[in-house]
């Protein structure tokens, strides 16, 4: 009986100063927890384009006969441009139109005959396959003879003559470079790196200046950014379109610079922040998407809350959820705290 005595008193004991150090408190420092806004000005410059300029060129090969228009000219849709000369093509057209004729006319002799049991089936069926050949061939020349003269495909500009009248040019070789300047759709083409191509997202605001409207700014947006970078230059093309009621005359080519207004910033209130930053000693059970940090309101008690990580950069954690309400961030101790234990600062 005393021995067992004795060995429950040296059980409580042992087992006291446990209850004892879960009570202590525990030195931990803190930090300010900084708030952080990732709305940032990105500068661009450029060239102004238009996204529908288009090089022209006849469908077949020829001479060029007439060119009714220069470098510069306003054009209409559908105004004549250029003109082949058309001897060869009309002599094949003539001839198509011929071949067709006389194909037509055998196939209706062949149809007489069969009717008289002179003919047989096989030869009138002959006859309207070398007709509906000479029907399709016809239908290629006319088509040749359509496209060989170059119309505008809408109203704009010609931006570059490339021949000249007397000129022998191939199929498909560029006599004209256009663009549809005239519906007002002027684009400022620019080159960012792979860091502001990350940053910029399609529909930013932007302020473009207008070297033409003696460097007035207008209103603009980021309508297209490319998926590759350019091989030559190594940059990223990034299009920001100006507002159709800009003031002043832009021509294809001029030089133009602007600013994009970038990140989530722009959709939220002028007083909430876009995350807080946080070293990375404080975040704990990092998945990617969320984690933990340990915070202190009053500092004399530390609280483990779950966060939501929107970024990761070279020397923190970029915290978009999670501490709306706390008062101070933990980066030292952490290892040794529990929920709601008790600290004392350093």
């Amino acid at each position: 009986m005393i021995s067992i005595t004795v060995s429950l008193a040296s059980c409580t004991a042992r087992t006291e100063p446990v209850r004892k150090t879960a009570s202590e408190t525990i030195p931990v420092k803190t930090i300010p927890l900084e708030q952080i806004n990732s709305t940032a000005a990105v500068s661009v410059s450029g060239q102004f384009t238009t996204d529908d300029e288009v090089m022209l060129s006849f469908k077949t090969t020829g001479i060029i006969d007439r060119i009714y228009v220069k470098e510069g000219d306003a054009i209409r849709k559908g105004q004549l441009l250029a003109t082949l000369n058309l001897t060869e093509i009309n002599a094949g057209l003539q001839q198509a139109r011929l071949a067709f004729e006389k194909a037509a006319r055998d196939h209706q002799r062949l149809i007489n005959l069969f009717n008289d049991s002179v003919a047989t089936l096989e030869q009138v069926q002959n006859a309207k396959t070398a007709m509906d050949l000479a029907s399709q061939q016809l239908n290629t020349v006319q088509f040749n003879r359509r496209y060989s003269e170059i119309r505008a495909e809408a109203n704009g500009f010609v931006l570059r003559k490339l021949a000249n009248e007397g000129q022998q040019v191939s199929s498909g070789s560029a006599v004209f470079q256009t663009n549809g300047a005239g519906s007002g759709q002027w684009i400022l083409r620019s080159g960012v790196t792979d860091k502001q191509w990350a940053a910029i997202k399609t529909g930013d605001a932007a302020e473009v200046g207008i070297a033409s409207a003696g460097g007035l700014t207008v209103a603009g947006k980021v309508t297209r950014k490319s998926e590759a970078a350019d091989p030559a230059s190594g940059l990223f093309n990034i299009d920001v379109t100006v507002a159709a009621n800009h003031p002043g005359k832009i021509a294809s080519g001029m030089f133009g610079n602007g600013v994009i207004t970038t990140g989530a910033g722009n959709n939220k209130g002028k007083n909430q922040p876009d995350g807080w930053s946080v070293p990375y000693e404080a975040l704990l059970d990092g998945d990617g998407s969320t984690g933990y940090v340990f915070v202190t309101s009053d500092n004399k008690t530390a609280n483990r809350v779950k966060v939501t990580i929107s970024g990761v950069e070279k020397d923190h954690v970029v915290i978009s959820r999670g501490l709306e309400n706390a008062g101070a961030l933990i980066i030292s101790g952490s290892a040794y705290l529990t929920d709601h234990s008790p600290i004392i600062i350093q």
